[in-house]
């Protein structure tokens, strides 16, 4: 599969099966995703692996942060959830391009995942940023937490997926005062 194929046929899977890649298969397709591009080479990410009863973990620091006693029902829905972290301590890069950096080791991480047969959802909280979620995940100084992406098996699908094509022509624009936007011109600049 090309890069272009794996962007273009990549969906969200909300419901996954039980299988997950082995602490092998994901250091492998980490360090693939950690290609991404970098201002300065920083690397500033870091993503925590949680399995088995490390989710209830998390499911206790969901509700805790959303004011609730208990255990979400979140954290269940996947064999593996990659908690996505991104430092922002560095003063030689604005914090923004240390996030984008972060988020684009997810996407790279999530395609990787794609193409080897699992099916991902990158899931963000209201409280992503809270202090509850942070100390569960033992984030320092610095350090904040984007996301996860919940990881498993690709479930057989019965039916084929409708997938909305995205018109590029109403993303794509030209600086303003500059020449108007054409396809002719733009097949070869």
């Amino acid at each position: 599969m090309s890069a272009l194929e794996a962007m273009r046929d990549r969906r969200s899977w909300s419901k996954v099966t039980d299988l997950a890649p082995t602490g092998p298969e994901l250091e492998a397709f980490v360090a693939a995703a950690g290609r991404v591009a970098d201002h300065k080479t920083l690397r500033p990410w870091r993503i925590i692996e949680i399995r088995g009863s490390d989710r209830d973990l998390l499911a206790r620091a969901l509700n805790k942060a959303d004011g609730k006693k208990g255990y979400s029902s979140k954290p269940r829905r996947a064999p593996l959830i990659i908690a996505l972290v991104a430092d922002v301590s560095s003063k030689k890069i604005p914090a923004w391009e240390q996030e984008a950096t972060a988020s684009g080791v997810a996407h790279m991480l999530s395609l990787v995942l794609d193409e080897a047969g699992f099916g991902v959802f990158w899931r963000t909280d209201d409280n992503t940023r809270s202090k509850a979620l942070a100390k569960a995940h033992g984030l320092r100084k610095g350090e904040v937490l984007l996301g996860w992406l919940y990881v498993g098996g690709k479930p057989p699908r019965t039916r084929p997926v409708r997938r909305k094509t995205v018109d590029a022509a109403k993303h794509i624009s030209r600086l303003p005062g500059g020449k108007k936007r054409r396809k002719v011109d733009d097949a070869r600049s």
